[in-house]
């Protein structure tokens, strides 16, 4: 009925002991199902739980009552109880039915995927925008699981640490209080997201740089070593939340700005997306996008897969982009040849060990070059305040006056020159600026 993956001499964390399940079915193989399984135990360990045993069963189809099948569970119940197991979770997510009749069968605390990545989440995040965003999240989740079964509610939220007035009241609300509580969350994130579109416009005049990935890739390292952001990092996922953004002098080009991003994983909620949308939109606002992947990971090449579909979701697969394989270090050559014959145009480095920054450098001057424009602007000498700005968001290059006129040559970025060149024609109408590129 299913396998073990693990030994049973495992180390007790808190008491507890969880069993990890995976399902393979006609659409998921069983590598992929111990693929996802291995990520899950990766999650559990961020949680500081290593008392885990995977198992993996075969289902030719769902059940919506119970997930897996009528005689599976009842052997799955047997075997919970003989290994004095304190926990089930499942790599799935599970229906709000499916979670219930379960607890009731197994008697031990069930949750999904899904609850494990809301409950890192909740204690990794920092900034209120995070908190808030999680909360959120949390609560959508929890909504359509609130029954008069509290104590299972308990247990099911108990760790995951959400802000006071959800976590430690959660048996007091009902339907109407956590409706309450979601609608002021989101009405907090659309002030919270106005005030990073005012943000977003005070950086308009910069070249914008995100830095995207699956969690646990080095982006948080590759961050730090560019822009001595001093972020916090660590070899689990998700160790960090929230979006850092820093500037990045790069051999004397102008006004760059490189924001560390959330890092992506297989089978994210879709509530914790949408919650996450403010975040997200540095991605889309970006200039230039880093895809950063761990090449010493053996799902190296299905996590850019991810990543890539995430993109597509959002709308920005056509931006331009990099593609920087990192933890060199940690491979042999075989795996970067044939690395180099799927992305024959990546960089390859090592972040934290400090290998190959030169190509990655390269590859960054390349695309910012592509980004730039040499012009030719010509201003009335007395436009003072146009003259101002040209200063402020261009690299002036050369400088004329012949007679009433004032002749520069400059270097902008494109995307700045597409409102600056409007602005200074509004300035100084009806007289036209010329311009020509070099």
């Amino acid at each position: 009925m299913w396998s073990s993956m693990s030994e049973h001499n495992l180390s007790i964390v808190n008491n507890i002991r969880y069993l990890l399940i995976g399902v393979v079915t006609p659409s998921q193989s069983r590598s992929e199902t111990e693929e996802h399984l291995s990520e899950l135990q990766l999650l559990m360990q961020t949680l500081g739980t290593t008392a885990t045993e995977n198992c993996i069963v075969l289902q030719k189809k769902i059940e919506p009552a119970t997930f897996l099948s009528r005689g599976k569970v009842i052997e799955l119940q047997k075997y919970i109880e003989e290994a004095d197991f304190g926990g089930v979770i499942f790599d799935d997510d599970l229906s709000p039915t499916q979670l219930r009749n379960l607890q009731q069968i197994f008697g031990v605390e069930i949750r999904d995927r899904t609850a494990v990545i809301l409950e890192i989440f909740a204690k990794h995040a920092r900034t209120k925008e995070a908190k808030t965003q999680i909360e959120l999240a949390t609560l959508q989740y929890l909504l359509p699981r609130l029954s008069h079964r509290w104590g299972h509610l308990e247990r099911q939220v108990g760790g995951i640490g959400v802000r006071a007035g959800a976590g430690e009241t959660q048996i007091e609300m009902d339907r109407r209080v956590v409706k309450d509580r979601i609608a002021k969350l989101q009405a907090e994130l659309v002030t919270i997201d106005h005030e990073r579109q005012v943000q977003s416009k005070r950086r308009q005049n910069c070249y914008r740089i995100v830095l995207v990935g699956y969690t646990n890739a080095g982006k948080s390292t590759l961050l730090n070593l560019c822009a001595n952001a001093e972020v916090y990092v660590a070899d689990q996922l998700f160790a960090t939340l929230d979006s850092t953004v820093r500037q990045w002098k790069l051999n004397g080009y102008p006004k760059i700005l490189l924001t560390d991003t959330i890092g992506f994983i297989r089978k994210l909620p879709p509530n914790l997306i949408a919650s996450f949308r403010s975040t997200l939109s540095e991605i889309r606002e970006a200039d230039l996008i880093i895809i950063v992947a761990d090449l010493s990971t053996a799902q190296c090449m299905r996590q850019m897969e991810t990543v890539e579909e995430i993109l597509q979701t959002m709308g920005v697969a056509e931006k331009p982009r990099i593609v920087v394989f990192n933890k060199i270090d940690r491979v042999d050559q075989p795996i970067l040849r044939l690395a180099r014959q799927v992305y024959p145009e990546a960089v390859f480095i090592s972040a934290l060990k400090h290998l190959r920054l030169a190509e990655f450098y390269q590859a960054i001057q390349q695309k910012i070059e592509e980004a730039m424009l040499t012009l030719t602007v010509t201003l009335p000498a007395s436009a003072g305040n146009a003259i101002a700005l040209l200063y402020e968001h261009a690299t002036i290059l050369a400088e004329q006056y012949r007679g009433d006129q004032a002749i520069f040559t400059i270097r902008c970025y494109r995307n700045i020159w597409r409102w600056l060149g409007p602005t200074l024609n509004q300035i100084n109408h009806p007289v036209a600026i010329s311009e020509k590129a070099m």
